[in-house]
């Protein structure tokens, strides 16, 4: 199975939280995980940094902000170039989904933990 480096988008230390199990997960199946959180904190072995750093060779940006936070991270996201967003459930936005396509980024309405307990990350 190919190795996706993933930015988890509003990660949380908060194990009741879905981008926490998402991080969890795309490690146990031995992704490269960025975070960008609220608080600079760790999950599993990812530091969640507060700083919309310039990471490089990101494949997917999985997103679990409502879309009103997302605004703010528009340029961010499409300045990283990945090749697919994931909207999860709750972060479904059609204007970014619309910025995301006129810059060749293919985009999903999914959930990562489906995706990767199915096989189909």
């Amino acid at each position: 199975m190919e190795k996706k480096k993933t930015l988890v988008l509003g990660a949380s230390d908060n194990p009741s939280r879905y981008s926490f199990l998402a991080v969890q997960k795309l490690r146990k199946y031995e992704h490269p995980v960025v975070a960008i959180g609220r608080k600079n904190t760790t999950v599993a072995d990812v530091l969640i940094e507060k700083d919309k750093k310039p990471f490089t060779g990101i494949n997917t940006v999985t997103l679990y902000l409502n879309p009103l936070h997302q605004q703010e991270y528009y340029n961010y996201i499409l300045s990283l170039k990945p090749e697919r967003i994931i909207f999860n459930p709750g972060s479904e936005n059609e204007e970014l989904a619309e910025l995301a396509k006129k810059n060749n980024i293919r985009v999903m309405e999914a959930c990562t933990l489906v995706l990767l307990s199915t096989g189909q990350y």
